[in-house]
């Protein structure tokens, strides 16, 4: 099974959707390594994020909110390692409580299956 370590998503501004950024391909698992979302702004953000349709139960952030940027704050980022496994057509939304402001970078393994 050979394996691909790749960025999936971004840099990418995060809508109020929820929005799907990422769908796995077909004959692929999709290991998440990193989940980094920067708020750049001046006020703290909120910022979902599921793993398939968007509803409480798929939810790995429920509305977490994202500190202000301010000199030497920070805070104001989000760091998960993970691992999150995903099999193919499983789908990645994210919503955010102010539109365009948070942004968001994924890399994972991919792994043909």
């Amino acid at each position: 099974m050979p394996k691909i370590n790749s960025r999936i998503v971004g840099p990418a501004l995060v809508a109020t959707g929820p929005t799907t950024v990422y769908t796995v391909p077909a004959s692929t698992r999709a290991v998440i390594r990193r989940i980094h979302v920067y708020n750049p702004s001046g006020s703290a953000v909120t910022f979902t994020m599921s793993i398939g349709a968007d509803a409480a139960a798929t939810r790995i952030y429920d509305a977490r909110s994202i500190a202000a940027a301010a000199a030497g704050v920070t805070t104001n980022q989000l760091d998960d390692y993970g691992p999150y496994s995903l099999e193919a057509a499983t789908t990645i939304q994210v919503a955010a409580g102010t539109n365009n402001v948070l942004n968001i970078v994924i890399d994972a393994d991919l792994h043909t299956v």
